[in-house]
């Protein structure tokens, strides 16, 4: 009796055992398998927000460069170009909304003759990254921070962090400049895709609601 008593427990047991390992391998499979989709919708979204990005920063490049040929034929007039970016700027925000101010509109002016080797521009750089590259008046440190934001992958608040605490000025006197570089691309704050989704700028580029963005005070 105690022997079919105990044949049973352990029977018992064994088909526990069974399940258990069974549970285990069910989960490792959807663990393996979540882990791949998650993979495949972080790469689609990079590659979308990429995409979005460049057409946008390339679009504003050639309105820069439409701007300046514009005004290029009127120069001989005294305020000519305040006038067209003016007009431009009313008529643009009119239809494309209001991420087409004045004060923007200059900056894609700004930024044809900022960067005018129009290929050179870097994928990996947001309008945002750029419109905080053009604020910084040394070329070799605008280049330097250009570089270093599109190897990193910063984030823009960490390029802006970058040149308020003068990163190429101090990578320049600095003896371990190699290794100093590294920690700044290696432990900066990367730019995600939903970062650059919830760009304001971003937003009106595609024509999206933007939840009450002043732009006028981006400028």
């Amino acid at each position: 009796m105690k022997k079919a008593r105990r044949g049973k427990v352990q029977k018992t047991a064994l088909v526990k055992g069974g399940k258990s390992i069974a549970a285990s391998k069910s989960q490792l499979r959807i663990s393996g398998l979540y882990n791949r989709v998650r993979e495949i919708l972080d790469e689609a979204r990079q590659r979308a927000a990429r995409s979005i990005n460049t057409e946008m920063v390339q679009a504003y490049w050639l309105i820069g460069q439409a701007i300046v040929e514009q005004e290029q034929k009127g120069k001989r007039r005294a305020g000519y170009g305040e006038q067209l970016l003016e007009s431009l700027a009313v008529k643009l925000a009119a239809e494309f909304g209001k991420g087409f101010t004045y004060s923007n509109i200059k900056n894609m002016r700004q930024f044809f003759l900022t960067f005018q080797i129009r290929h050179a521009l870097r994928s990996e750089s947001s309008w945002t990254h750029y419109r905080l590259l053009m604020r910084v008046e040394n070329p070799d440190a605008r280049i330097f921070y250009e570089i270093e934001a599109a190897e990193g992958n910063w984030s823009t608040r960490e390029l802006e962090r970058q040149i308020n605490s003068f990163f190429f000025e101090r990578a320049a006197m600095s003896k371990q400049k190699r290794q100093m570089l590294e920690r700044g691309r290696e432990k900066g704050e990367k730019y995600a895709p939903q970062d650059f989704v919830k760009d304001p700028f971003v937003l009106e580029f595609l024509n999206l609601p933007v939840q009450s963005t002043d732009f006028s005070r981006q400028g």
